[in-house]
């Protein structure tokens, strides 16, 4: 059973999908904790946006930020507005914006 209070795991640490050496470097290397603090403040401070609108925001790579996103959503601080904006590929994107 998982214990849902468990701050060890996903999403209160950085996902892992395969067992291979770069994707637990990679994850043990982001500070998530610091960067889910700085897009909470960010949709506080300047309203929903995409992925890419918050990266830009903060100046970080949206690679660094939808993680985060997917994260936030699941701890339920985060929530998809319905709404769709293109990113930089021209492809729709979520509107993220707080629960």
């Amino acid at each position: 059973m998982t214990d849902t209070l468990d701050l060890f795991n996903y999403p209160h640490r950085p996902g892992v999908k395969s067992a291979d050496d770069t994707s637990a470097a990679a994850a043990a290397s982001v500070d998530a904790a610091t960067l889910r603090h700085a897009v909470v403040r960010s949709l506080e401070r300047s309203g929903a946006g995409t992925a890419d609108q918050i990266a830009l925001r903060l100046r970080e790579s949206p690679f660094s930020i939808r993680p985060r996103l997917s994260e936030l959503r699941a701890l339920g601080r985060v929530v998809d507005t319905g709404l769709r904006a293109k990113n930089a590929s021209g492809r729709p994107a979520i509107v993220w914006g707080l629960a």
